[in-house]
């Protein structure tokens, strides 16, 4: 840009000959790439200081800082451990709440099939047709035991609650 902005100026001056702004311009183009291809050289220097008689002096402050400075940080982190805790315990309980929900559903729905499953069963139409082609006949009325009536003494029992054989309800009973 500099070879440019020198032709522009030589170029308007009388008595300087465009051939030799032009020669000028192609001299400061060489020694632009001249410049960027030649590096400086670099000496390294080695000092030597000997900085083991320096002591550093105790900052009371700045330890008074860095001292606050921990503690409230390992605050600020305790207590975004804290949340995110927290916060991961919610959302995995919230899973579990599904799994249950969906674990519920999937036994209603068992649940009502295995009483629709009952209810076909006991049919007493089906069990009495069940009963015809094992070859059982219907019951005389000698056959049923009634709860509520007094049986006979060669009869079968159906068991009850005795009140005086047994002492520890016959004492709470008084």
């Amino acid at each position: 840009m500099a070879a440019q902005a020198m032709t522009m100026l030589n170029i308007g001056r009388p008595g300087w000959d465009p051939h030799v702004a032009l020669h000028n311009a192609a001299l400061m183009a060489q020694q632009r790439v001249r410049r960027r291809s030649m590096r400086t050289p670099e000496c390294p220097f080695v000092k030597h200081i000997d900085n083991s008689r320096l002591v550093k002096a105790p900052d009371p402050v700045r330890e008074r800082e860095m001292r606050v400075f921990s503690v409230v940080a390992t605050i600020l982190l305790g207590l975004v451990l804290v949340y995110g805790v927290q916060h991961f315990y919610a959302i995995e309980s919230g899973y579990g709440v599904e799994s249950s929900k969906q674990q519920l559903e999937q036994l209603r729905e068992e649940n009502r099939q295995l009483k629709l499953a009952e209810a076909q069963l006991t049919q007493p139409g089906r069990i009495d047709a069940l009963a015809r082609e094992m070859g059982f006949a219907e019951p005389t009325p000698e056959q049923f035991v009634h709860p509520a009536a007094n049986p006979e003494s060669g009869a079968p029992v159906v068991a009850q609650v005795n009140m005086q054989s047994n002492p520890m309800q016959a004492g709470a009973a008084q």
